[in-house]
């Protein structure tokens, strides 16, 4: 009697349709859905995002919030800030421009001016990813100085006025002419 219970009851669940509130569902499955994107298989803290890494689902269009990556380029090739759980929703909080640049390390500023380009050696003192403000201690001056990351080890900084002072060592600046 329970056997034949328990056999109604998942010929029932089974015959049931599935519904997008109740679920992540492949893409296509859900014509009223909102497509978004999730990560294929678990994803560690720190762990780089590639394409490979993710596939989309749809949720209800209700169910969806502010904040969540419905598009594959949104993710690939940021860093997780936390642990991504396979199949579940990404918000842009998640992920972050990969470190270029990491706190202590040394870092080449370059200074642009129009017909003048001056580079100085720095100590990063905060991380950043690329284009992300970091904060850099000139290490002739020991001025700190707020630069752009361009890439690894490397930063911009603006208003050169600002960040050299007449008293840095000339020997210390290389000057290029564009």
């Amino acid at each position: 009697m329970k056997a034949a219970i328990f056999a109604i009851s998942v010929a029932l669940l089974s015959a049931m349709p599935a519904t997008a509130e109740t679920a992540l569902t492949p893409t296509g499955a859900a014509a009223d859905g909102v497509r978004i994107v999730v990560p294929a298989r678990n994803i560690a803290r720190g762990e780089v995002i590639s394409d490979s890494d993710l596939t989309y689902a749809t949720v209800a269009a209700r169910r969806s919030f502010p904040g969540v990556a419905t598009s594959l380029d949104q993710l690939d090739g940021k860093q997780a800030r936390r642990f991504l759980h396979l199949g579940e929703p990404v918000q842009a909080g998640d992920v972050k421009a990969p470190i270029l640049v990491a706190k202590g390390s040394t870092v080449t500023v370059t200074f642009r001016a129009p017909g003048i380009t001056l580079t100085a050696a720095g100590k990063a003192m905060s991380e950043g990813g690329l284009n992300e403000p970091v904060t850099v201690l000139n290490l002739v001056s020991y001025r700190q100085i707020t630069a752009t990351v361009t890439g690894p080890g490397t930063a911009a900084a603006g208003d050169i006025s600002n960040t050299v002072s007449s008293d840095s060592a000339p020997a210390q600046l290389a000057a290029a002419q564009p």
